[in-house]
C-alpha cells in the first residue's frame, strides 16, 4: 500500500514526470482542514537523489521539473502520510518516532509539538521504510538534474604527427547529461550548489590530435665537418662548416667494411624492408638497434656521413656500409672509424 495519498487535481501534474522515489509519495491540496502552520519550507527527497522543493508561492506544483515551488498553507498543499506509516522526526528538541494517522505532515508536527520556526526548513526523506522529517535551519541534499552540456576538446599527442601540427580525428557534439549535485540550504535559502559526480552524457567529445615528432637533424654530404665537441659523459656536437650542428649520445670506435646488391648474396632488400642505398649500414643489432642514426668516419678521414642501422649480417663491434658499386667496396676495404650515435 502508498504510504501517500495523491488529489485528483494534481494527478495530471505528476504525470508529467515520473520519479522513481516518489512512487510511493503524494501531495495532497489543504482546503478545509487546512492548518494553521504555513511558514516552512518543504525539501522532499528520494532514493534516486531527487528533489522537490516546497515553499510558501501559492502556486499549485509544476512537476515538469524537480524543483517544484507549492505553498504549505490555506491556499497551498501538503504532504500527506498514510495511516500506519512509520515516522521519524529530528529537530533541534531531539529524536522522536510516530506512526501516521493519515496526518499531513504539517499536521503530524503540530501534533508531536514540533514547531518549524519562519526560517527553519523541514526535510522529507521518503527513500527508506521509515519517512524521516528534518527539521532545521541548515539542510544538506544530493539534487539529479538532467541538463545541457557542451561538448569538450580533448588534445591527445600523436608522435607520427610532425611537431606543430595537428588534426582533428573526431567531431564533438553538445548533449545532455544527468549530473548529481550537493545543495546546501540555510535559512530558507539555497547557499551552495556544488557538482558532485556525471551519470551519463550524451555529449560527444571533440579530439584533436597533435604531433609531437621532431624532424631528424640531417647535413648535407658536400658540408665538411670540422670540429666535434665532446662532453664528459661521452656525448657532443658535430660542427659543419656551414654552421649547422649534429648532436650525438655516444662515439663508438668500431672496424667498418663495406657492401653492394649483387654480390655475395646481397640483395636490394634489408632486413628492416627498406631499399639498400647509400647510407644503409648493415649492424649486429644486440651492439646498435636497428634505426639508429648515425654520422660515420673512419680513422684516416674518410667521411662515410649521415647513415642509418637498416640492415644486418655482421657481428659485434662492426659496420658494414653500403656504397653503389663493387669497386668502391673494393676500395675502401677494411677501416677503423668513429661511429657517432645521434639524438
Amino acid at each position: 500500500m502508498s504510504r501517500y495519498h495523491l488529489s485528483k487535481k494534481l494527478h495530471v501534474l505528476w504525470a508529467r514526470r515520473t520519479m522513481a522515489a516518489f512512487v510511493l509519495a503524494t501531495l495532497l491540496c489543504a482546503g478545509a482542514a487546512a492548518t494553521n502552520w504555513a511558514g516552512a519550507l518543504y525539501i522532499l527527497t528520494g532514493a534516486d537523489d531527487s528533489a522537490i522543493i516546497l515553499d510558501g508561492t501559492g502556486t499549485a506544483p509544476d512537476f515538469s521539473s524537480q524543483m517544484v515551488d507549492v505553498s504549505t498553507g490555506s491556499g497551498g498543499c501538503d504532504i500527506t502520510l498514510t495511516a500506519g506509516q512509520s515516522v521519524t522526526v529530528r529537530s533541534g528538541e531531539g529524536t522522536v518516532s510516530a506512526v501516521s494517522r493519515k496526518d499531513t505532515v504539517s499536521s503530524l508536527l503540530s501534533r508531536l509539538r514540533v514547531i518549524p520556526g519562519p526560517l527553519d526548513m523541514v526535510g522529507v526523506d521518503v527513500s527508506g521504510e521509515t519517512v524521516v522529517i528534518t527539521v532545521a535551519s541548515d539542510l544538506t541534499y544530493y539534487d539529479e538534474v538532467k541538463e545541457a552540456v557542451s561538448c569538450e576538446t580533448v588534445r591527445v599527442a600523436n608522435p607520427d604527427l610532425p611537431q606543430g601540427t595537428e588534426q582533428v580525428v573526431q567531431e564533438g557534439s553538445d548533449g545532455y547529461r544527468t549530473s548529481i549535485y550537493e545543495v546546501v540550504w540555510s535559512n530558507g535559502q539555497e547557499i551552495s550548489r556544488q557538482f558532485v559526480e556525471e551519470l551519463d552524457s550524451t555529449a560527444v567529445d571533440r579530439i584533436v590530435e597533435y604531433g609531437t615528432a621532431v624532424k631528424a637533424q640531417t647535413v648535407s654530404g658536400s658540408d665538411p665537418l670540422v670540429s666535434v665537441n665532446k662532453n664528459a659523459d661521452g656525448s657532443g656536437t658535430l660542427v659543419f662548416q656551414s654552421g649547422a650542428t649534429l648532436n650525438f649520445s655516444n662515439a663508438k670506435t668500431m672496424t667498418a667494411t663495406a657492401y653492394t646488391s649483387g654480390h655475395d648474396g646481397v640483395g636490394t632488400r634489408t632486413a628492416s624492408g627498406t631499399t639498400v642505398q647509400v647510407g644503409t649500414v648493415a649492424v649486429d643489432k644486440s651492439v646498435i638497434p636497428l634505426g639508429t642514426r648515425m654520422f660515420i668516419v673512419t680513422s684516416d678521414g674518410i667521411v662515410y656521413g649521415m647513415a642509418v642501422a637498416e640492415d644486418t649480417g655482421v657481428r659485434g663491434n662492426k659496420v658494414d656500409l653500403y656504397y653503389d658499386t663493387y669497386q668502391q667496396c673494393i676500395n675502401f676495404g677494411r677501416r677503423s672509424c668513429t661511429v657517432y650515435i645521434l639524438e
